[in-house]
């Protein structure tokens, strides 16, 4: 993100690799290698929760650090919505920019890659290696497009499962994630506590507000109103560019907070001294939106962004439990739940409601809302503090014999 420049460079060295220079991160884990793990083939396919199977299943995913002889240092980090497998380090030499969560992943990083073993995977339903509605549907070898399955955060966690499972881990030290990765963090520690240690949810909830499910639906409309969009059947054609990049348009205005907006942007014209009394971009504001939405479009597959925000939508933990108290009856998990100030998104009452739920069964939880203009956006960011909780709680947790 262009506000964190700054602090990257202060921290960055030039390595050699390939005969290339490269800038990077002074704690990087360097370069990194997206693998492939597939399961599910038929005739044992994939139950889903909508009641659906699929199969064969491919997940994408990334490791960093070692998996120790107890096999008991394993950190599952778990994405939100545009995420992908690759979270931390580079690709190759001359890439631009490093995974998603470089900030926090890497040697002396909050997630120590000298003392953790640190897994990311794609999602299902997503675009960037796992199994999605852009890939090929092996009965017809075409794209799945809409025929693809509606998948849940439950289906996405046992997707998981099946890998943490081949990877030959009995149980996670940690699962993290923020956003829909909290979710996904949530529904690992109450449908299986008996492999999760540690969990970390942050600016997540155990349910989506109405008001976030109307942001995802107008999103969803300015897809499906593209007419590139063609019924989902746009592959090899062209892309509902306007219609995703309206989306994420959205999207990112959700993400951040007025004051942030304010801090950046204010009213400050782009390119220009003084109005144009036109429809063309006056504003900064409108330039950066444009630009956000543009990019998008590049590196992300409009139909996953429809599966995957109703993913969202449906997700209510304590709906399937009768109430989110009766969901973390059996969790035996410690927890760090994170929220902050400025998120109205992911409001920090949510955060609340699932604290309230963990104490309710006399879980073990510590809470924190951190003060920050940054929005829900703010997990994604370079924070002492973000880095400082999370460093103590898993060296408490590691330590802990329970």
């Amino acid at each position: 993100m262009p506000w964190l420049a700054s602090s990257r460079n202060n921290r960055k060295r030039a390595l050699t690799g390939r005969g290339l220079s490269m800038a990077v991160d002074v704690s990087s884990v360097g370069i990194v290698e997206t693998k492939y793990f597939t399961f599910a083939y038929p005739p044992n396919e994939m139950k889903l929760e909508g009641g659906r199977t699929l199969g064969p299943v491919t997940l994408a995913y990334e490791t960093y650090g070692e998996l120790s002889p107890a096999k008991d240092n394993a950190i599952l980090i778990l994405h939100a919505l545009s995420g992908d497998a690759h979270a931390a380090g580079f690709h190759k030499p001359s890439d631009k920019a490093p995974g998603w969560w470089d900030i926090m992943i890497g040697p002396g990083k909050a997630f120590d890659t000298r003392k953790y073993f640190v897994i990311c995977s794609n999602v299902i339903g997503g675009c960037k290696g796992s199994t999605g509605p852009s890939s090929i549907n092996p009965a017809t070898g075409k794209p799945y497009a809409l025929s693809f399955p509606v998948v849940t955060i439950s289906d996405m966690v046992n997707a998981q499962k099946e890998l943490i499972d081949y990877l030959g881990i009995e149980k996670l030290l940690c699962v993290v994630g923020g956003s829909m990765g909290g979710m996904q963090v949530l529904d690992w520690a109450v449908r299986f506590p008996d492999r999760v240690r540690l969990a970390i949810p942050i600016a997540t909830a155990g349910r989506l507000s109405a008001q976030a499910i109307a942001f995802d639906e107008v999103g969803r409309q300015a897809i499906q109103s593209d007419p590139n969009w063609m019924g989902g059947n746009y592959y090899g054609k062209a892309v509902p560019h306007r219609g995703l990049a309206i989306a994420r348009m959205i999207g990112h205005i959700t993400y951040l907070s007025e004051r942030s907006m304010h801090q950046k942007f204010g009213r400050k014209l782009q390119d220009k001294s003084e109005y144009g009394y036109d429809f063309l971009t006056d504003f900064q504001v409108e330039s950066y939106l444009r630009y956000k939405g543009d990019n998008f479009v590049k590196r992300f597959d409009a139909n996953s962004y429809l599966y995957i925000t109703k993913a969202m939508d449906y997700f209510d933990l304590g709906q399937a439990y009768g109430s989110l108290k009766q969901a973390f009856a059996g969790v035996k998990a410690r927890f760090l739940v994170i929220s902050f100030s400025s998120d109205w998104l992911f409001p920090s009452y949510q955060s609340k409601e699932i604290v309230t739920a963990i104490r309710q069964n006399n879980g073990a939880v510590i809470y924190t809302e951190i003060h920050t203009d940054y929005g829900h956006d703010a997990f994604l960011l370079e924070s002492e503090q973000i880095s400082s909780l999370v460093t103590n709680f898993l060296e408490f947790g590691a330590n802990s014999k329970k």
